[in-house]
């Protein structure tokens, strides 16, 4: 048996530089963050679909993915992480956008719906499971267009953040690394609990 812990954490995103600062490339932007902060690069993995960065950190081995398959399809690399490390479902957190919550607002469970993210559909449907650890970030509910008043929820998710929004996305980010350093088999529920009541005027 190995002397240390795995972290399996999958950013979804869409691949390709016209992406790389939309709101719906959260999840890379975290673990890129997080990759950053640890003088830890990524490399193309194709037998994975996934650019791949890892690094050892206090005895825990940290493995951070992205995937090179569009959101919609994000599912496939997820499958492919599973089968190649030979890990189980439960050990992978993924991280997402979500519109339905606020800019500055966290929201982590252990299972649930895709609640209408086409990357967690696409991992729900691979894994035929919705008990997986998602981490789902806020980036806010789409501008409403005036002329129909619908949500124009497209460009909202591809468009760039400001640089007002990048602010709070940086205090964010450290609050997410902090807690996934602190996260483990017996303190899940724990660290679920403080970055679900994270509030951005503790920091």
């Amino acid at each position: 048996m190995s002397d240390y812990q795995e972290k399996f954490i999958i950013g979804l995103g869409n691949p390709g530089k016209k992406y790389d600062n939309s709101r719906h490339n959260i999840g890379f932007l975290l673990i890129q963050q997080f990759a950053k902060n640890n003088s830890s690069t990524f490399l193309l993995k194709n037998k994975i679909r996934c650019k791949y960065s890892e690094f050892k950190l206090d005895g825990v081995v940290y493995r951070l993915f992205m995937p090179t398959t569009f959101m919609n399809n994000s599912g496939e690399a997820v499958r492919a992480i599973i089968d190649w490390f030979k890990v189980n479902k439960d050990k992978l957190i993924i991280v997402v956008d979500d519109i339905d919550i606020p800019l500055g607002k966290i929201r982590v469970r252990k299972k649930g719906s895709s609640g209408g993210h086409n990357g967690l559909k696409s991992i729900i449907s691979y894994l035929n499971s919705k008990e997986f650890l998602r981490i789902r970030i806020g980036i806010g509910s789409p501008p409403v267009v005036e002329e129909d008043k619908k949500f124009n929820t497209i460009s909202h998710v591809l468009g760039n953040f400001s640089q007002q929004e990048k602010l709070i996305l940086n205090k964010i980010f450290c609050q997410i690394i902090y807690s996934l350093q602190k996260l483990n088999d017996h303190n899940e529920n724990l660290i679920i609990c403080e970055l679900n009541s994270f509030s951005l005027n503790e920091i």
